[in-house]
């Protein structure tokens, strides 16, 4: 019984670790809706189901393999107290790691460190908000800006 437990607590924890924006079950149900509250209550909701590690196996339930948003979530996990700081002020090294993870190229990188500047608030709304949130907030940013949505398209 403690196997199974610790199994279903591993596969729950690699499900989140891994967790990709726009992608899986709850992404589906909660799609064209903007917002912190989407994004969290997709989030919340693919992590129950545990469901986009399989999605992004398959390629399905909307899942892509964008290895650069895959890359920066993973540094973020580890990172988002320092990366917060730098976003706040618009510059740092965190930052430029973020940029580096997502390939952006040296000419959109100013504009990249003032979009995350200026969302800061949109990015973290709160003391309480996690990697995978602000992953899920720079991601939807990103999209909606015609020169950074080539960085984050699958």
């Amino acid at each position: 019984m403690k196997k199974l437990i610790a199994g279903a607590v591993l596969l729950g924890a690699s499900t989140m670790a891994f967790a990709q924006p726009g992608c899986g079950v709850g992404s589906m149900i909660w799609k064209g809706q903007s917002g912190v509250a989407p994004h969290v209550l997709a989030a919340t909701t693919n992590g129950t189901l545990g469901n986009q590690t399989f999605g992004m196996t398959t390629g399905t339930l909307g899942c892509q393999t964008n290895q650069a948003v895959q890359s920066m979530a993973m540094y973020m996990d580890s990172n988002i107290d320092k990366v917060a700081r730098d976003m706040s002020r618009g510059t740092g090294e965190n930052l430029d790691t973020l940029a580096v993870l997502l390939g952006i190229n040296e000419a959109d990188r100013d504009e990249f460190r003032a979009t995350l500047q200026d969302n800061f608030a949109a990015i973290f709304p709160n003391s309480e908000t996690t990697s995978g949130e602000a992953v899920d907030a720079i991601v939807a940013l990103l999209e909606q800006n015609e020169s950074l949505s080539k960085y984050v398209a699958a």
